[in-house]
């Protein structure tokens, strides 16, 4: 802790405000990474737009909490940026394969008995990226939880 005891404190309470705040907007959005089986391109064009305007939420919002982690411990606000840049990470791979499905939305279809091994692949991975999404998303959110209860917490009282 380089600050002052008081300037850490207004500097903590600033940035918890402002994370608060992205907090409300990020609920607000409601996005869930449950995959439906829908069969229309206006349907996946719509779940990417609502996902592409969640996830930059979201950025903003883990960056914030890296910028409050990084008051008080650099060394996990570090380690915080690297689960940043996974999610980032996950989130191109997630509505890349979101637009192979926008483009032929046939694949998400589990009714239709001729699908291919490619489509059974795609819908495969579209499951698989978006539980690997979900998971992080809690590791990183629980990580902070504890961050903030072992450092943050005794600061903003």
């Amino acid at each position: 802790m380089s600050e002052e005891p008081e300037n850490l404190k207004k500097t903590a309470k600033e940035h918890s405000d402002k994370l608060a705040k992205l907090g409300m907007d990020l609920g607000e959005n409601q996005f869930s990474y449950r995959i439906e089986e829908k069969v229309t391109k206006e349907y996946w064009q719509q779940r990417m737009k609502d996902f592409k305007k969640y996830n930059e939420k979201g950025l903003e919002y883990y960056n914030q909490v890296h910028a409050m982690m990084n008051l008080v411990n650099k060394e996990e606000a570090q380690m915080f940026l690297l689960r940043i840049s996974k999610f980032r990470q996950l989130s191109k791979e997630l509505l890349e394969t979101m637009e192979t499905i926008k483009e032929n939305p046939s694949i998400i279809d589990s009714k239709d008995k001729q699908q291919s091994s490619w489509s059974r692949e795609i819908k495969n991975k579209i499951t698989e990226q978006s539980n690997k999404c979900l998971r992080h998303e809690m590791d990183m959110n629980s990580s902070f939880r504890e961050f903030y209860d072992k450092y943050l917490k005794k600061i903003l009282e």
